[in-house]
């Protein structure tokens, strides 16, 4: 479902964002390889309903670095899950075009990117390991470099992440602090613990790494 906090970047016209969380009643006690199978069909759902085909669906590998990669013009490999990702990077970005970017997390946080101006968007997983790479800054750059685009028009929004107590590094205040070091306009922490609501999240951490993971996504459907 899609959150309050993802209200700033839902104010942008025809801009899709979504944050799916735990489905109800799914087992989820694997690894993520199988927790990602599992979830498949739930996720192919949730990106159909947005108005996206299965070709415009762009994922990340997610290697815990900070690499990032342009969604539509980059190589894939298969995962794990049957599906398609880029291979090495942890964060996507993309022109205004008809793409879905999807990223999943279960701890570490997903920020989302959108160009107000000229409608770039971007969506990173950054947990601790990001968070120290800087994904963030990282990101904002090559979307000066590749699109064009003003740190000052940018919209950001760091999702629901683990935080303290349930975690000894604050990694959520770091990624705050780069925002503004990165110059975004408009930058927004939701300011919610995974780790202390497992009704509504997965939690790598409290569940002992067997859980499912949870969808980020962001995009411009074929008729926005």
């Amino acid at each position: 479902m899609t959150e309050d906090f993802l209200s700033p970047l839902r104010a942008i016209p025809r801009l899709r964002v979504d944050f799916i969380e735990r489905v109800p009643d799914q087992p989820m006690d694997a690894d993520r390889d199988e927790a990602m199978r599992r979830l498949r069909d739930h996720h192919t759902s949730a990106i159909e309903q947005h108005g996206f085909t299965a070709e415009q669906w762009w994922r990340a590998e997610q290697v815990h670095g900070a690499e990032v990669a342009i969604a539509g013009a980059s190589p894939t490999i298969v995962a794990p899950d049957g599906l398609p990702v880029i291979a090495g990077v942890d964060g996507l970005i993309a022109p205004r075009t008809a793409l879905a970017l999807a990223i999943y997390v279960a701890d570490c946080g997903a920020i989302w990117l959108a160009d107000r101006a000229n409608g770039a968007i971007a969506l990173l997983h950054s947990g601790k390991k990001g968070t120290e790479g800087n994904i963030l800054g990282r990101a904002v750059e090559r979307m000066k470099e590749e699109f064009g685009s003003s740190p000052q028009d940018l919209i950001g929004v760091l999702g629901p992440c683990i935080r303290p107590p349930h975690y000894e590094v604050d990694f959520a205040a770091e990624i705050v602090r780069q925002a503004a070091d990165a110059g975004i306009g408009s930058f927004h922490d939701c300011k919610t613990c995974t780790a202390s609501d497992l009704h509504r999240f997965y939690s790598y951490r409290k569940e002992l790494g067997r859980t499912g993971r949870m969808m980020a996504i962001i995009g411009y459907p074929t008729h926005s």
